[in-house]
């Protein structure tokens, strides 16, 4: 199972190239896709987004919200804020997402290397 971020699934349906696409274009192909529920919510913000590719979104399968979830979330960004390093909002609840469930994620966004470095995010 690999989770995507907003970043590739957005690339995905622009019909752009990258390691990150073909990667997620695979997981698509085996079944072994699935969005934290803020990429979800990210990707169906975009006002000039299809119905084609909402229902291609809204299709795909989301990671479940644990209890305790907001509270882990919180505290992981607080570790990388504490050293002075970007720490977005989203995407601590993206890294969160994965981190519970043990998913490696797919991402084109090069600020999760600090969730990767510190705090434990697997990257695909």
């Amino acid at each position: 199972m690999l989770a995507v971020d907003s970043s590739t699934v957005i690339a995905y349906i622009q019909d752009d190239r990258g390691a990150d696409v073909e990667l997620f274009d695979q997981a698509l192909n085996t079944n072994n896709a699935v969005l934290p529920p803020v990429v979800l919510t990210e990707v169906l913000s975009d006002w000039g987004l299809s119905p084609r590719h909402r229902e291609f979104a809204v299709a795909l399968p989301t990671l479940p919200i644990d209890d305790g979830y907001w509270i882990r979330a919180a505290t992981l960004r607080a570790v990388l804020l504490q050293k002075k390093l970007r720490a977005r909002l989203a995407n601590a609840l993206i890294a969160q997402s994965c981190i519970d469930h043990d998913v490696a994620l797919i991402t084109r966004d090069g600020d999760f290397r600090h969730f990767a470095r510190h705090c434990g995010l697997k990257l695909a």
